[in-house]
């Protein structure tokens, strides 16, 4: 926001390919068309599920603002969708404004180092031709088109190493942004290090999220382009270039510090449990870790038994699996830590998405072992470092050096999480609550906790959608730092660019 209470940046037309995905960037749309902290109550009551979408946007206080959401927020794939349908939107968004900022991140399966394990299996000659190493040529194409002041593109540090055909695919990208064609040129400079461009390494354009204020260690390559006409008027821009960088936060802000002030719950059992779920079914299950353990000779020592035992009584009181909204007795005082102001909204009267998963009892065994292994040792424990009797029935849990050896991992509590990611949708076994006596993975409000969503963005779809949703983002607290810093970079090249 400016000094005045206006927004530094109107956003135009945002591109999603997945359906909910879309719902809930549309929905997001809706929220911002008002001023923070003036959505009216309709929204509220979506969310808390008492009115459904279709009411929430056509109320007569939000139906104006859930039109031009839809209009802002448009469902499509670039590449697939044709050209001039995009070309369109955009075109009609922008006007005649020339001073403006494309942002993207285009899907980076083909550099993600997780997808490239998977793909070691498939015909070389596929891999190679795989169109996903080049989806960022549409973001290209769209920045030949309309010419944009500045860009920002986002992207996994694995695109780092990825190759193509023998070379470099981060080195081709760059090539190919810093001159686009048709003459345009663009200096593709980093967030994080002042430096020229001709000076920077691929390293300096990874962003180390945990550094500057958000409670994970996510690490992603993030380019700001600034077109090279600008960058010349911009004199500042050689003579103060700390001054476009996102500035350090000396502490970190730790897991347990993101998570406070949201109400403790136990997990579910699984449908493939023996009994059906209940809290009484639950603490059984949790109380026989100590028999699933068997002779584990850690067993002798004296704090993880105690750590173990107090789980075990803590549990007892923690009843709730917790729901799509779970009203507040009283307003919470402490939430979220210095993260407070950003995430708290007084007008959300409780917790929203703040449900737990159902685990297997076996898995519940080997959560509540992790938890309190990493609150007595400090760590979350590798699969090798796991008793025998509670290692999963499978090749890859087995012997001195197995893959994905950490597999089941635990959060913990006085450091920034590990990367929030996608995969969290399909088990929670990398996400464990630090805390014992609950004895389960994240919720999907935890790791939009970690993720810096605000307690008040709603994610559509169901629960495994969800997670998907914010596994894939770029943490919000980060993106309104980089967006500080463009706006700043805006505002001195408006000024001395205008300069007679």
């Amino acid at each position: 926001m400016n000094p005045d209470g206006t927004k530094k940046f109107s956003l135009r037309v945002s591109i999603e390919k997945d359906f909910h995905a879309h719902q809930t960037l549309s929905l997001r749309a809706l929220f911002r068309h008002f001023t923070k902290g003036k959505a009216p109550d309709c929204y509220y009551d979506y969310v808390r599920d008492k009115i459904s979408r279709a009411d929430l946007f056509a109320h007569p206080e939000a139906r104006e603002a859930g039109e031009a959401a839809l209009q802002e927020a448009r469902l499509a794939e670039l590449g697939k969708t044709p050209h001039e349908e995009i070309d369109t939107w955009i075109a009609d968004a922008l006007g005649c404004e020339t001073n403006w900022v494309l942002i993207g991140g285009p899907p980076c399966q083909a550099y993600s180092l997780a997808g490239r394990s998977r793909r070691t299996k498939e015909d070389q000659e596929t891999f190679e031709s795989d169109e996903k190493h080049f989806l960022y040529m549409e973001y290209l194409r769209i920045i030949r088109r309309f010419k944009p002041a500045v860009f920002v593109m986002e992207n996994v540090k694995g695109m780092l190493s990825s190759t193509h055909g023998g070379s470099g695919i981060f080195e081709r990208i760059m090539a190919d942004l810093s001159s686009p064609g048709d003459g345009l040129n663009y200096d593709i400079r980093s967030f994080v290090v002042p430096r020229e461009t001709e000076s920077l390494s691929p390293m300096d354009f990874v962003v180390e999220s945990e550094k500057f204020g958000i409670p994970q260690c996510r690490h992603r390559v993030i380019l700001f382009g600034v077109r090279s006409d600008i960058a010349a008027s911009t004199q500042e821009l050689s003579v103060h270039p700390e001054r476009f960088t996102i500035p350090v936060t000396p502490v970190p802000v730790s897991v347990s510090e993101a998570l406070s002030g949201l109400p403790k719950l136990r997990s579910c059992l699984s449908r493939k449990s023996p009994e059906p779920d209940s809290h009484e079914a639950w603490l059984r299950v949790l109380r026989g870790t100590k028999v699933a353990l068997g002779a584990w000779h850690g067993l002798e020592s004296e704090n993880f038994s105690a750590n173990l035992g107090m789980a075990l009584d803590e549990s007892a009181s923690i009843c709730s699996p917790g729901s799509h909204f779970i009203p507040w007795k009283s307003v919470p005082t402490s939430m979220g830590g210095r993260l407070h102001g950003w995430y708290f909204d007084e007008k959300l009267g409780g917790d929203v998405q703040h449900d737990t998963r159902s685990h297997m009892p076996s898995d519940l065994h080997r959560y509540l072992f992790a938890s309190c292994y990493a609150k007595t040792f400090g760590f979350s424990p590798k699969v090798t470092q796991f008793p025998k009797s509670l290692l999963p029935n499978h090749e890859n849990a087995s012997g001195d050096d197995p893959p994905f050896a950490d597999r089941f991992r635990v959060q913990l509590a006085s450091h920034p999480s590990s990367t929030v990611v996608a995969h969290i949708a399909k088990d929670g076994h990398y996400f464990i609550h630090p805390d014992p006596a609950q004895c389960r993975s994240l919720t999907v409000r935890e790791v939009a906790r970690l993720q810096t969503f605000s307690d008040n963005y709603f994610f559509e779809g169901n629960r495994t959608q969800q997670y998907t949703q914010v596994g894939n983002a770029v943490p919000p607290l980060l993106a309104k730092k980089i967006a500080i810093v463009v706006a700043d970079f805006m505002r001195v090249s408006s000024r001395q660019t205008a300069r007679p």
